[in-house]
């Protein structure tokens, strides 16, 4: 029968289990195990004993040398354990390719974490004779296993989307699954492999099989801390807004110096980009704008010490900017098409032909209080309208500046003035022209609408934006 993989890969991490699965996985004649091929301290164990022929300084050098030679062995298939903290210069070939079968172990993070602990403390890693037990208490550090928490986590949801997103599945298996020798006879079945396992091996041991408040010295500030974590997530603000790209042609890159601006749809963008211009004694056309990622990077190697930046607005003020310079507007910059559905699907309240004589401050300020209300849903995933850049969450649009371009400096709109002149001294310019007027939204000002309601709403609206960057009440 010919087998459905050319290599594997288990996904593991330390006193998960990971030794004993191995141990199984080698006990079948047509599949090897080599160890953590990976970890970059030894080679498959500590011993460094070299691996399908190549040895540590090899893989080293070229990792993908070793990572070929899996996927080219003869004699069975060959496989290795990789943990998060491995070679992660392999970690996306592993990861893209469809002959490499998946493996995910899993363990309650709190017992592998003690477990870890014990082992730290008494040197003991594997046990094959409960007379050679050496016992010990973990000392419980919160933050330290917040930390081991964390990045347990966050691999292994970056596993399952990257899993998810290239339409592969894993075998999946917990901690308890590896005591079942039909578990494992199921996993050879999944790797293709046509013999099947008695029992299971029986020389590792469990090393640790007391309850876990008695594996620890401070059981009650273990607990205590416990208590403090929140197992489901429960306080975090749900994002279902689409990813953002780094929208590298918005950038605008001062016409001499090595500043580089990453706007923010809805910010003080044309305020920025008139010092910017003016820091080199230019106008705003003058600006290095329109640029795709090749042009970026020679800008960047053309100009070293660069510096870039965004400018955060509050939440409030820039879906008012949104609410009248892309709906309530039917002139330049409007979203015509789009504003007829908001008035027709979502009864926006604002005069089809824009406004008029008969459009007041209490009609305004009615409007764009269910604006508000309609951005909710928007940024919430609940409507069929695009979140558009103009008013996603300023998280989510940093967010999509990091897949390439990170800024050096997000500045809030009321420090510029001394932000902006503070990075400008950072690139050696002492002559910082300053800034100018920011012109008023139309027809109405925030300030004329704003009050505890108009604030609720957007708080409502962007509960990230306002959690993310500490934002209080607009006034």
């Amino acid at each position: 029968m010919a087998r459905p993989f050319r290599s594997f890969v288990v996904f593991a991490e330390m006193r998960t289990g990971s030794n004993f699965l191995e141990a199984n996985l080698n006990a079948f004649e047509g599949i090897t195990c080599h160890g953590e091929a990976f970890n970059p301290h030894f080679l498959g164990y500590p011993a460094n004993a070299p691996i399908l022929g190549i040895d540590q300084e090899t893989r080293d050098a070229d990792p993908m040398v070793l990572l070929r030679a899996f996927r080219r062995a003869e004699g069975g298939l060959h496989g290795f354990r990789y943990f998060h903290d491995h070679d992660p210069r392999v970690l996306d070939k592993i990861l893209a390719d469809e002959g490499c079968a998946k493996i995910i172990l899993t363990r309650n993070p709190l017992e592998s974490y003690v477990s870890w602990k014990i082992a730290q403390a008494t040197g003991q890693w594997k046990l094959t004779d409960v007379k050679a037990r050496k016992s010990a208490q973990a000392d419980f550090d919160a933050a330290e296993f917040a930390d081991h928490l964390e990045a347990l986590q966050a691999f292994q949801v970056f596993l399952l989307n990257r899993l998810q997103t290239s339409g592969q599945t894993a075998f999946y298996l917990a901690y308890e699954d590896l005591q079942e020798v039909e578990v494992m006879n199921g996993l050879a079945r999944y790797l293709g492999e046509e013999e099947r396992l008695e029992g299971l091996d029986k020389n590792l041991k469990k090393q640790n099989p007391s309850p876990l408040t008695e594996k620890v010295s401070n059981p009650d500030e273990m607990l205590s801390a416990l208590a403090r974590v929140d197992r489901f997530d429960l306080t975090r603000t749900p994002n279902f807004e689409p990813r953002r790209g780094p929208t590298v042609p918005s950038y605008m890159a001062a016409p001499e110096s090595g500043l580089l601006y990453l706007p923010l749809r809805g910010g003080p963008v044309a305020q920025v980009a008139e010092w910017l211009a003016a820091l080199d004694g230019q106008d705003v056309e003058a600006l290095q704008t329109g640029m795709n990622q090749k042009a970026l990077r020679q800008w960047k190697r053309a100009h070293p010490g660069h510096r870039s930046f965004t400018v955060l607005r509050h939440p409030l003020a820039r879906a008012h900017d949104a609410f009248c310079r892309h709906i309530l507007n039917t002139g330049e910059g409007s979203y015509r098409q789009l504003r007829g559905t908001l008035i027709r699907r979502y009864k926006l309240p604002i005069p089809p032909e824009g406004p008029g004589e008969g459009y007041d401050l209490a009609a305004h300020r009615t409007a764009f209080a269910a604006f508000l209300a309609f951005l909710k849903g928007n940024l919430a995933g609940q409507t069929a309208i695009r979140v558009d850049a103009a008013w996603c969450t300023q998280a989510q649009a940093i967010a999509g500046f990091g897949e390439l371009c990170l800024p050096d400096r997000i500045i809030r709109e009321p420090d510029m003035a001394q932000e902006l002149a503070d990075l400008a001294r950072t690139i050696g310019r002492a002559d910082v022209p300053g800034l100018t007027e920011a012109e008023p939204d139309q027809p109405f000002a925030l300030s004329e609408v704003y009050d505890a309601e108009i604030e609720a709403l957007a708080v409502e609206a962007y509960q990230r934006d306002y959690l993310m960057f500490g934002f209080g009440p607009w006034r």
